[in-house]
């Protein structure tokens, strides 16, 4: 990694962390849940959900983690609608960042056409880094190991039970995403998915914006 690339990874990485963990928050401090906002979860401040192991291989590899939200499901009214709807709310999130970064994108290049200046060149690329992160987020957490949303929505799915996978897998799922993160076993897997959101997204813009 080029160190200079950090002015724009570090910014980006942080605010899509802090984007993926409030919106787990507020989902489900939405559905009648108050333990994300008694744990300060409800929050964009990065310091609040970071996860130094996430962090580091989200600014590394592109996919990482952060420090899981903690939820008491049996507030919801429909307890497996809501741990759904509150495990995908984090990748969800991402998507949704990321489709708001490309259009920037796609407006300074509209408007530009391409040519930028010092300044706007940085918020350029910025935003380029910033919808590969997002995006890298958002795929990666799908995965069903733990503490990825993904094993969550099968525990419930499946089980019944959203601890399902984590009380089966334990803390071994950080060794176990560590080693898939350095070995690069996840790389051809996640760059396919990712490229496959970054193509629909980039449509979409395309045809909003005419470009």
């Amino acid at each position: 990694m080029n160190f200079g690339d950090l002015i724009y990874l570090v910014p980006a990485a942080l605010l899509a962390i802090s984007g993926h963990e409030f919106a787990h928050g507020y989902v489900s401090w939405k559905l009648g849940d108050p333990t994300p906002k008694q744990d300060g979860r409800l929050s964009w401040n990065p310091l609040d959900h970071l996860d130094p192991m996430g962090t580091l291989c989200l600014i590394l590899f592109r996919f990482g983690w952060a420090k899981p939200v903690r939820i008491n499901s049996y507030y919801y009214k429909d307890r497996k609608k809501g741990v759904l709807l509150v495990s995908l709310a984090g990748p969800a999130a991402n998507f949704l960042m990321a489709f708001a970064g490309l259009f920037g994108i796609g407006l300074i290049y509209k408007f530009t056409g391409g040519y930028v200046g010092n300044v706007l060149g940085y918020f350029y690329t910025l935003l380029n880094y910033f919808v590969v992160l997002n995006v890298g987020l958002g795929v990666f957490n799908l995965i069903p190991v733990p503490p990825l949303d993904g094993s969550k929505a099968f525990g419930i799915l499946a089980h019944n039970d959203e601890n399902y996978m984590e009380r089966h897998v334990n803390r071994n799922g950080y060794i176990v995403l560590a080693l898939l993160a350095v070995t690069g076993l996840l790389s051809i897997p996640m760059r396919l998915a990712q490229n496959a959101v970054v193509g629909f997204l980039y449509a979409v813009v395309r045809f909003l914006l005419h470009i």
